[in-house]
């Protein structure tokens, strides 16, 4: 007999419905196979699907594209724990740990979601690693690229373990209004894009996130995980937070990413070497999954790729 699973989407760092990132989760009752995991992130079709597998007190955390598993997510973590929330399987101080890829992850819900409150975003707070930032000439399509948006061009480049590449614009660049960069890039560019620049202080600076203006912005194209243009990257902001928070030397930063479903958060450093994220995100469905894997699936075999995936 099939047996449903608790499904939700949730549109994360979002102060407002229809906005923000948006990601299913899928809470399990046993370790599925990852390639079946794989089927439901594509069937879905969001950025990233979160499955949550209860384990010794906390929780198993996997993320997928549409088109493969990757490393690290953070919208989904945040939705992750607002799911969480909403299925009132939290403890009272609404903390618990993800185990994953990347390691431990601290999260703590602060405000659940709920149908009564659903006009109301949930506030979440989630602990990410930061990979370090390393120089990196620019490839020259990536500089050609630009140059063509913008006859400035880059201001610095820089390469991660994450996979992912960054660049620093003049402020000047009218980022917001680039579209169609995915589709031009080429190599490792591919896996991970983030253009950045700082925003002016004081009320030019629009985009707020709980009442703070925004203290830079970002765009982040990834065509090589099955992401032409990532609405809003948690694990992007993360990447980069340390870098605003050493220049602008402040205690917490606001990052805001100009997507078409623009987003952000708030950014700081934690004793552990981590970045806290601070965000909101909104219900936007709650359903039942009905699909098991096919038969023939052998259990064990299952739970070992869980085991080796998040360190269990």
């Amino acid at each position: 007999m099939v047996k449903g699973l608790p499904a939700v989407l949730i549109e994360a760092f979002s102060a407002a419905p229809l906005g923000g990132n948006g990601a299913a989760v899928v809470q399990l009752a046993t370790a599925p196979p990852a390639h079946w995991m794989q089927s439901v992130a594509g069937r879905l079709q969001q950025s990233e699907t979160a499955f949550l597998l209860p384990w010794q007190g906390a929780w198993a955390l996997r993320w997928f594209t549409p088109c493969q598993e990757v490393p690290l997510c953070g919208h989904a973590t945040l939705a992750a724990i607002l799911a969480l929330g909403f299925w009132q399987r939290l403890p009272g101080d609404g903390c618990t740990t993800f185990l994953t890829r990347s390691g431990p992850l601290s999260v703590r819900c602060l405000r659940e979601v709920s149908p009564e409150s659903a006009a109301q975003p949930a506030l979440a707070q989630i602990e990410l690693p930061s990979h370090s930032l390393e120089p990196l000439e620019a490839p020259q399509d990536v500089v050609a690229l630009l140059q063509r948006r913008h006859p400035q061009g880059l201001e610095r480049f820089w390469q991660s373990s994450l996979g992912y590449q960054v660049g620093l614009l003049s402020p000047s660049a009218p980022l917001a209004q680039w579209h169609g960069c995915a589709a031009e890039l080429e190599g490792p560019a591919r896996r991970g894009l983030v253009l950045m620049q700082a925003l002016p202080p004081g009320p030019e600076a629009r985009a707020e996130v709980a009442g703070m203006g925004a203290d830079y912005q970002l765009r982040f194209f990834a065509p090589g995980l099955g992401i032409d243009e990532d609405a809003v990257t948690g694990s992007a902001h993360a990447l980069v937070a340390p870098y605003w928070l050493k220049l602008l030397e402040k205690p917490r930063v606001v990052g805001w990413q100009c997507s078409d479903r623009p987003g952000g958060m708030v950014c700081e450093a934690v004793s552990s070497g981590m970045i806290r994220l601070s965000g909101s995100g909104h219900l936007l469905w709650e359903g039942t999954f009905w699909a098991e894997p096919e038969d023939g699936w052998a259990p064990g075999e299952a739970l070992a790729d869980w085991r080796l995936a998040c360190g269990l």
